[in-house]
């Protein structure tokens, strides 16, 4: 259908997982997409050659959204390379799971840094460019966990729900420049992250899910696919649930 032709995306941590479920679905929908992460692994070599394959102009940068002199720098070379910036999906994210009494200063500190601050700096290097436009989408993956919590996860929790609570404010400060932003929260996911779970605790999610089963990254795209397109014109500060009606 092309949804995304003419609009040139940047989608954060997409070597794998949701954020690269997003950038193929980007790239089948007509859209430019660059995209990041740490570091150019066989993961990444493979990612951006698949994306490739599809004819639109595709290009990975190694980089690391919780750096802001980094983030600053990315900036720089996409609007270089791309010279334009439509849609930025702040997808990087990771997990330190631990109980808060065990929990340490260094767990507490990574994942603020690296699923919330990098949130921050991408926005805030890239606002400009879209001002600059009179338009622009920007999407942050946040979690059903940022929303109802989850023990053993209050790192994780609190910054996703840190994302909700900026992406609010951000369409408030930027709606008047034409720059929608809104959040995806996503329930349990099949991905690498949820692979490695025993099978009983996956079976315990599931119960918990009134589909009665996991979603796909493919499912977390197509949101982003509705939320990057001008389908969703009149479509900021939301939170989407993409959870399986676990959350209602």
């Amino acid at each position: 259908m092309e949804l995304l032709k003419g609009k040139v995306a940047l989608i954060t941590g997409a070597a794998r997982g949701i954020g690269k479920a997003i950038a193929l679905k980007y790239v089948q929908e007509g859209a430019d997409v660059a995209f990041t992460d740490i570091k150019a692994d066989d993961s990444f070599k493979a990612t951006e050659a698949e994306l490739k394959a599809y004819g639109t102009k595709v290009k990975g940068y190694v980089s690391d959204a919780a750096n802001f002199e980094a983030a600053q720098a990315l900036a720089d070379e996409i609007i270089n390379d791309f010279g334009q910036l439509d849609i930025l999906v702040n997808n990087a994210g990771i997990t330190r799971d631990n109980l808060l009494m065990r929990m340490t200063e260094d767990q507490w500190d990574i994942i603020m840094n690296i699923n919330l601050k990098s949130v921050f700096n991408m926005t805030k290097v890239f606002m400009r460019q879209m001002m600059k436009q009179r338009q622009g989408s920007i999407i942050n993956l946040s979690s059903v966990v940022g929303v109802q919590g989850n023990a053993g996860q209050a790192n994780y929790a609190a910054s996703k729900a840190g994302i909700i609570g900026f992406t609010k404010s951000v369409a408030q400060e930027l709606g008047s420049r034409n720059i929608r932003a809104n959040a995806i929260a996503p329930g349990f996911i099949e991905t690498e992250m949820t692979a490695v779970l025993p099978e009983d605790v996956k079976k315990g999610w599931y119960e918990q899910i009134p589909l009665k089963r996991a979603g796909k990254p493919e499912e977390v795209a197509d949101v982003a696919v509705f939320l990057g397109s001008d389908m969703s014109t009149f479509v900021s500060g939301q939170t989407i649930h993409v959870c399986g009606a676990m959350l209602t």
